[in-house]
């Protein structure tokens, strides 16, 4: 298994990280992947945006909104969270 140690805290290049990772790895090598994101709000690959998120609290408390791969809920991230 390869352990890797992402120290970015950049929502938008740890998720690209991620896709990096998933589409380069091989076969049936296993990774593990650590990070932690500044306060940020993850979409959901098939949800709309506008209807997640209040964009008024989002711009005015600087808050990056990024999409990820993978379907599911709106999450918010802040360093509080351990991300894999």
């Amino acid at each position: 298994m390869i352990y890797i140690i992402n120290n970015s805290h950049d929502p938008f290049f740890n998720l690209a990280s991620e896709e990096y990772i998933m589409n380069t790895f091989q076969g049936d090598e296993k990774y593990l992947m650590l990070w932690q994101n500044q306060p940020s709000i993850i979409i959901g690959k098939h949800q709309n945006t506008i209807e997640e998120i209040n964009s008024e609290f989002v711009q005015a408390n600087n808050i990056a909104v990024v999409r990820r791969l993978s379907g599911g809920g709106a999450v918010y991230h802040d360093l509080g969270n351990l991300n894999f």
